[in-house]
Order: structure tokens, then C-alpha cells, then sequence
């Protein structure tokens, strides 16, 4: 579970370099972090990835090598060695910030062999497709980490531990599904049946993958005291193995351990159905919310405000919603690109930190900014800056942590202006009101429940305080395109 007015920092971005050092970064930042009011960190996938010290994580090779091996070309990660992981994980521990570790169960990647395996071609766009007929394919299967050694596993993985692998050939890119087996129903349907992601696809119904990948659980605990776990997607891994994994860690460890999957789909009823199969047992990032921000900030004056919560996971399952604005996805030039335009980040994140539902989660990007180039997707390189939007955020982590407590009353009345306010409560008395627009200038008359109180806007974008009447309102203002945040003045 989540703390009260928790907040959790996705401390990473996908551009970052080796060196960032960013075990070293997070160990150094942790004081800093609990000082500002982040209660959880979500750190990158902390095992060798088949690019070695190079690849930010997704690229999984050996779950055991935490940057302890010299393997793929490094003994360290991008972000360092073991011994650092395990510094920053201790620092970050020691100002009690919980840690939620990257667990990446859908695909492997890099192999050390090749093995000749019967498989059936498949239809990329279409994957209950499959030819009538079996051929034999030299596929990148055999993973045998000849450079651990059999350090805390022996298990050697082959084409008999996975459903299916993709590979190129004189035709072009393909995936093959490997004879007796099928793939997963308890998936998203996107492509018919999306299972197969990239590399060598994990078959988690094999018993030997099973008991390997809970071992390797509780190995990690043990290793590091990690507070609870960020499930890479999950939308492509039967359902079930997520809620039986989780069930044996939390139950023989007798701890509450955290879990919110990355269910990327904008389509929410399919991120309540993964709920329903996993029994309300792992939170989900709420996708939904995030596209709303993205359309919301491409359409500008158009865009109407009173809608921003339509369909989206904290509206409709508050207590199982992990808000969040951008990640190192959907951040330009990625896989998942759907920008949320920095003038209207201040907004979004003022709608995830300053109400009352959800679990907000912080871009490391959006927080300290950064700059790198890639190729895009028409192929040309790019540069790109993302602006750090650090004093707002550290203010309104302020009003978070101090007034977002109590009843929440919501001003949506007009389509580019609105608000709400938090009441507090006897150990957070004073109350607090929010008002935003993505048009012009406007007011909001709203009740905070202090009558006779002056009000002040802690973003500094308006100066003049507001007054409160006998009856406990006020008339609360923004400027254009913008937001504040009205805390008492004393």
C-alpha cells in the first residue's frame, strides 16, 4: 500500500548515460528526495541487459547479474555496479524511501547459443495466425551466462522455457511460435493476441521458468530489501503468473509488498479486466489519464477541462490508479511518444499531486529536466530539451504534504477553467485551493471552510492574497493558461 498523500519519483529517464552514475545519484539525492516529500522511488531494471552497460534494462539477459559479472561487454549496468545499487538502495532506506525495483518477466534477450527449434511462423499483425505447417529455425535461445559461472542459479534456459522468439529473416522480421506450445488467452487482444513483445517470449507455464522465476524472487529480496515492484508489460503476460508470484513472495516474506503493473493501453476497460483477473491485487499506471494530458495539451483553448478525468483509471478505481504525466516511454522520440506539452505539465501535475485520489508518480525528466539527441520517427537525428519544472513541483509537494488533506470539493463548471479545494483535517487544518485554465484568466468562487482568512498563491503566479468571507468562500483567480494554488498565509 501507498502512504498517506504518498508520492512516488520514477527516478530514471531512457536517455541517461553511464555516466550519470545513477546508483551514485540516487545514493547522494536521497535526503534531498525525503526532504521534498518523495516517499518512493521506482529505480530502472538493475540487471545486465543484452547491450550491457549501454541498455537502460528492457533488453533483459540474466535476472541474476546485478553488476557483479562480465557479461555483455561490462561487469557494471548503465547505472553501476551491485555494490552501488545496493548503497543507494540502503540511503534511500535509511530516509525512509521506499524502493520499487523494475521487473521486466515478459522476454529475453541476447542469447549465448543458437539451437535449431521446430516453430511455426506467424502473422506479425495478426498473431492467431499461425501456419499449418512446423519448419526448422535456428533461433537465439540458449542462454547459458557463461560468464557467471552458475553464481546463484544454475538454470540454463532454451527454446523449451519460451513461447515464442522473433528473429530476422530473407523475408524480413518474423516471429515464430515454437512447436507444442501457444500462446497465452489471459493478454491483451491488440494484434489478436499480444503475448509475443520482442526477443525470446518467457513461457510461464513451464514449470522450471515458474520455480526459477519465484526463486529468483525471493534471491532479490534477500539481495535487496526492495520495498515492492514495478511489473514491466504486463498487458503481453498471462495475468495469472503476476498474482501467483506476488501471492508466494508476500505470504512466505509476511510483508506488504507494492506492485503496479504498466498496463499501456488507453482503453480503460482492459486495464479493469487485468484488475479483475489479478483480484485487485497490483495497482495499474493510469494510461487513460496520461493520453487525456496529451490531447488535452495539443488542443489547447479546445480542449474541455471539465472532461479531463473522463475514462480514466483514478476516476473510475481511485485506490488502484498510479498517476502519472510522462515516463521514459512516451517521452519524446519513444516507442510510446505522446507528449504532454510543457506549458501544460504544470497543470497535469497540479491535477495528480494536489487531489485527493490516485497515487502520483513523478518523471525523473520532468523534474530535473534533460537534453540528448536520437533518430526520430521519420528517421532524421533529433535534439531535444525537456524543461524541468522543479519550482512548481517542489511547491506543490509543499501544499501536498502540508493542506491536500480532508474533503475535496470540485468547480468544474466551465469547460476551460476550474478548481477544487481540500478542507484539511485537525493535524492539517487551513485548507487549499487549486484553480487552473488552459484559456483565459479566471476566477472560481469556492467554499474552503475558514471564514475570514487570507489566502496567498504559493506558485507566485498571482500576488494579491485572496480574503475569505464570513461563510468560508472565496473568489480564487488564475492567469491564463496556468494554475494556483491558494495556501493560508500564515
Amino acid at each position: 500500500m501507498s502512504q498517506v498523500n504518498g508520492v512516488m519519483m520514477q527516478y530514471f529517464h531512457w536517455y541517461l548515460t553511464p555516466d550519470d552514475e545513477l546508483w551514485q545519484r540516487a545514493a547522494a539525492d536521497a535526503s534531498k528526495l525525503k526532504e521534498l516529500g518523495v516517499t518512493s522511488v521506482w529505480l530502472p531494471p538493475a540487471y545486465k541487459a543484452t547491450q550491457g552497460a549501454n541498455d537502460v534494462g528492457y533488453g533483459v539477459y540474466d535476472l541474476f547479474d546485478l553488476g557483479e559479472f562480465d557479461q555483455k561487454g561490462s561487469v557494471r549496468t548503465k547505472y553501476g555496479t551491485r555494490e552501488q545499487y545496493q548503497k543507494a538502495l540502503w540511503a534511500l532506506g535509511e530516509n525512509g524511501i521506499r524502493v520499487y525495483a523494475d521487473v521486466v518477466f515478459n522476454h529475453r534477450m541476447g542469447a549465448d547459443e543458437t539451437e535449431t527449434v521446430r516453430a511455426y511462423r506467424v502473422d506479425m499483425g495478426d498473431r492467431t495466425q499461425v501456419a499449418a505447417e512446423a519448419e526448422d529455425v535456428e533461433a537465439w535461445t540458449r542462454f547459458t551466462f557463461p560468464g557467471r559461472g552458475g553464481m546463484h542459479s544454475d538454470m540454463r534456459w532454451s527454446a523449451e522455457h519460451f513461447t515464442a522468439f522473433d528473429m530476422n529473416t530473407d523475408q524480413g522480421p518474423a516471429i515464430f511460435l515454437v512447436e507444442n506450445k501457444s500462446f497465452s488467452e489471459t493478454v491483451d487482444k491488440e494484434n489478436g493476441n499480444y503475448d509475443f513483445l520482442m526477443g525470446a517470449d518467457v513461457d510461464t507455464d513451464n514449470p522450471q521458468v515458474r520455480d526459477e522465476l519465484k526463486r529468483w524472487g525471493h534471491w532479490y529480496l534477500d539481495v535487496t530489501g526492495v520495498d515492492g515492484f514495478r511489473f514491466d508489460a504486463v498487458k503481453h503476460v498471462d495475468a495469472e503468473f503476476f498474482l501467483s508470484w506476488l501471492h508466494e513472495l508476500r505470504t512466505e516474506r509476511a510483508t506488504d509488498l507494492f506492485a503496479v503493473g504498466e498496463y499501456w493501453s488507453y482503453d480503460v476497460e482492459a486495464l479493469h479486466h487485468f484488475i479483475e483477473t489479478t483480484k485487485g491485487q497490483i495497482s495499474l499506471f493510469d494510461a487513460p489519464l496520461h493520453y487525456n494530458f496529451h490531447v488535452a495539451s495539443k488542443a489547447g483553448g479546445d480542449y474541455d477541462l471539465r472532461t479531463i478525468f473522463d475514462n480514466s483509471l483514478v476516476q473510475q478505481q481511485p485506490a488502484l490508479a498510479v498517476t502519472l504525466v510522462d515516463n521514459h516511454d512516451s517521452q519524446p522520440l519513444q516507442s510510446l511518444e505522446s507528449v504532454v506539452e510543457p506549458w501544460f505539465k504544470p497543470l497535469a501535475y497540479a491535477l495528480i499531486l494536489l487531489r485527493r485520489d490516485g497515487y502520483p508518480c513523478l518523471f525523473f525528466a520532468d523534474y530535473y529536466g534533460a537534453h540528448y539527441q536520437d533518430t526520430g520517427p521519420d528517421g532524421n537525428e533529433h535534439e531535444v530539451w525537456m524543461d524541468s519544472h522543479q519550482f512548481l513541483i517542489d511547491r506543490y509537494l509543499q501544499a501536498r504534504h502540508t493542506y491536500a488533506y480532508g474533503d475535496q470539493f470540485d468547480y468544474f463548471e466551465d469547460a476551460h477553467c476550474i478548481g477544487w479545494t481540500r478542507l484539511g483535517d485537525e493535524e492539517h487544518p487551513g485548507g487549499m485551493a487549486v484553480v487552473l485554465s488552459n484559456g483565459e484568466g479566471g476566477t472560481r468562487r469556492m467554499e474552503i471552510g475558514q471564514p475570514n482568512r487570507r489566502y496567498v498563491d504559493i506558485t507566485g503566479h498571482i500576488e494579491t492574497p485572496v480574503e475569505t468571507g464570513d461563510d468560508g468562500w472565496g473568489e480564487f483567480p488564475c492567469g491564463a493558461g496556468s494554475v494556483s494554488v491558494w495556501v493560508p498565509a500564515d
